[in-house]
């Protein structure tokens, strides 16, 4: 069940005066009324429900961080690329207490936003590189260890979407309806630094595809890889390792070269996907 499917629901709801998990409560009833015309999503209606559920419970997060913004006077735009709350839900509050949001100049944002996105996509290298200077391959292989640090205190809702490596930063995109919290943030940071000064090797392998899924190393379902894949993974064996993924490399040879890991800035990009800015020091 979708994000955006929720979002017009709570549109004829009042989500933050009826009882959490209520819409969730509503799909089994709903869905046996369609049981002859979609058997097979009847028989799916417990785990469709506990679906809807974490999506209400997101969004409510959402809904919660984003009003008390409102209340303080934050823009539309930043409300949306900072906290993900929807451009619609803005205008409606702003038209019950008579504020006038300029959409255009939304949209003129919200382009900007999106072709600084893709310019720095077009610029990318191998494994989302800029370049292959040695400063940008501890960016990489700190990408990887923020991307299983992020499954590790977020859940298995986070997702790469993509990555952009330069000298100066890493730039990290991924699946997750909600802004984190400071907390969040901070138990993501720790444990990246704690893998460096662990001191973990950083290893290559190459692997059938199935055989390096079955590994469990992370990759990007809708890329397409041929019969043999590169299996970067990140530990003594790829068996206990910390992090494992397909990639094609480089990498620094130990997480003791990375230095220390700071998490400068987490946004949104667009409904359900966030973004991480961070970088090294020593």
């Amino acid at each position: 069940m979708s994000g955006d499917l929720i979002r017009r629901a709570v549109r004829h709801l009042d989500l933050l005066s009826i009882k959490n998990h209520d819409l969730g409560h509503l799909i089994p009833t709903l869905l046996e009324y369609y049981e002859f015309a979609y058997p097979d999503t009847f028989g799916q209606r417990f785990q469709i429900a506990d679906e809807v559920s974490k999506e209400e419970g997101k969004f409510r997060e959402t809904l919660k961080h984003g009003l008390k913004e409102f209340e303080k006077g934050v823009d539309e735009f930043t409300l949306f690329s900072s906290y993900g709350f929807p451009l619609e839900l803005t205008l409606e509050l702003a038209k019950e207490k008579g504020i006038t949001i300029d959409v255009k100049d939304f949209d003129e944002k919200f382009k900007k936003h999106q072709e600084l996105s893709r310019a720095g996509s077009e610029q990318k290298f191998k494994g989302g590189l800029a370049d292959t200077s040695e400063k940008s391959l501890k960016y990489h292989t700190a990408t990887h260890l923020l991307h299983q640090a992020l499954f590790d205190v977020l859940g298995p809702a986070v997702m790469q979407k993509g990555s952009n490596i330069t000298p100066e930063r890493l730039r990290f995109d991924f699946t997750y309806d909600t802004k984190m919290t400071d907390e969040q943030k901070k138990k993501v940071e720790d444990i990246v630094n704690q893998k460096i000064a662990e001191a973990l090797p950083v290893q290559n392998i190459i692997l059938p595809k199935e055989e390096a899924i079955k590994t469990g190393a992370r990759h990007l379902f809708a890329e397409k890889y041929g019969d043999q894949v590169s299996v970067y993974f990140i530990g003594k064996d790829i068996q206990s390792a910390y992090s494992k993924e397909f990639c094609g490399g480089p990498h620094v040879k130990n997480t003791s070269e990375l230095g220390h890991f700071t998490l400068q800035k987490e946004e949104a990009v667009s409904a359900g996907v966030r973004r991480i800015k961070a970088i090294l020091t020593q």
